[in-house]
């Protein structure tokens, strides 16, 4: 498997997570830079609807790799799976998405094989020599650093939420091959068993999950004004969330943060209302496809990244745009 990008395919519940998408984007970026072969793998049990699933990108294989001890993840199967199957098929780069979940197995994967990650990595370049380069932000995005391995392959590289897109992952011409793996598990590896899923809050919300997302700032002034906000992401069928001085305030619960202290996320449709735009909240949201920023302050940085500006008192545009919405799709 020599020169070969593996992707590993996170999978929740049944679903593939839609940001494995983004990572497959990834790794046709670095082969079209490269011209390495690109392979995909999913972990799980009965997971054989996922893995045609990725089959139809354009992948030269995919890993359907199956075990009862996979059903509900944790670390110590998932690390004990992967790391006999990247040990056999020696791929020359491993990526994955920059989840809470992989956030939990991928260094104990790394040093499993000696090897090390470079984390939440937001593009690549190729360098001296034609070696890859990682990009990867610092001090809160403050600076970003470039990041190459010293070590022999395989390299493990994790991608931030909104670094490259989903929908841009090619799809292949024909199906690619499956094959199921069979992971043998050692009783005695598993040593938890695991909950819920993590979420920072009874009944969180995901926002990586969410195409459309309305967001607060500042700018809204008072917690009830929230409901402003609230009433055009119901419209548009979309999640409410915030900055972090909103939830700081307790206006909003932590798991609704957007920003580089609370999640990165790449809507389809982001509206940033009252949101001035500094780089803690721009480095969770720059990802986003389309930006639509509303703020009375006509030199707020936030208009600098946004696709569509608006530069007007929230608290009359909001009602009217909640109320052109609701006739579009009341006519629709």
């Amino acid at each position: 498997m020599a020169d070969t990008i593996l992707v590993i395919a996170e999978q929740r519940e049944g679903k593939l997570n839609r940001v494995s998408l983004e990572t497959i984007a990834a790794a046709q970026a670095i082969a079209a830079e490269t011209g390495w072969t690109i392979e995909a793998a999913v972990f799980g049990n009965g997971i054989a609807a996922m893995a045609t699933e990725l089959a139809a990108k354009k992948l030269a294989k995919v890993y359907a790799i199956e075990s009862p001890k996979l059903a509900s993840y944790e670390p110590d199967g998932t690390v004990a799976a992967l790391k006999a199957f990247i040990g056999q098929k020696a791929p020359k780069l491993v990526l994955m998405p920059h989840t809470y979940q992989v956030r939990d197995f991928a260094p104990q994967l790394a040093t499993g094989l000696a090897r090390t990650l470079i984390s939440d990595v937001i593009g690549f370049h190729k360098g001296d020599g034609g070696k890859l380069v990682f990009t990867r932000q610092m001090f809160q995005g403050k600076f970003a650093a470039d990041v190459s391995f010293a070590c022999d392959p395989p390299h493990f590289v994790t991608f931030q939420a909104g670094a490259f897109r989903g929908d841009k992952a090619e799809a292949g011409s024909s199906a690619a091959p499956v094959e199921t793996v069979a992971a043998t598990i050692a009783d005695g590896v598993v040593r938890n068993q695991p909950e819920a899923p993590f979420k920072e809050a009874k009944q969180a919300v995901d926002l990586t999950q969410a195409e459309i997302i309305v967001s607060v700032g500042r700018g809204i002034k008072e917690q009830k004004n929230i409901e402003l906000a609230k009433a055009l992401a119901d419209a548009l069928g979309g999640e409410i969330a915030a900055s972090r001085p909103i939830c700081d305030a307790g206006w909003l619960p932590m798991d609704r943060q957007i920003g580089s202290s609370g999640q990165t996320v790449a809507p389809k449709l982001y509206l940033a209302v009252g949101i001035s735009g500094a780089i803690q909240h721009i480095v969770g949201m720059k990802g986003a496809r389309s930006i639509i920023a509303i703020n009375k302050d006509a030199e707020a940085p936030i208009f600098e990244i946004a696709d569509f500006g608006v530069v007007g008192n929230l608290f009359d545009i909001l009602p009217l745009l909640t109320e052109e919405v609701k006739k579009a799709k009341a006519g629709s």
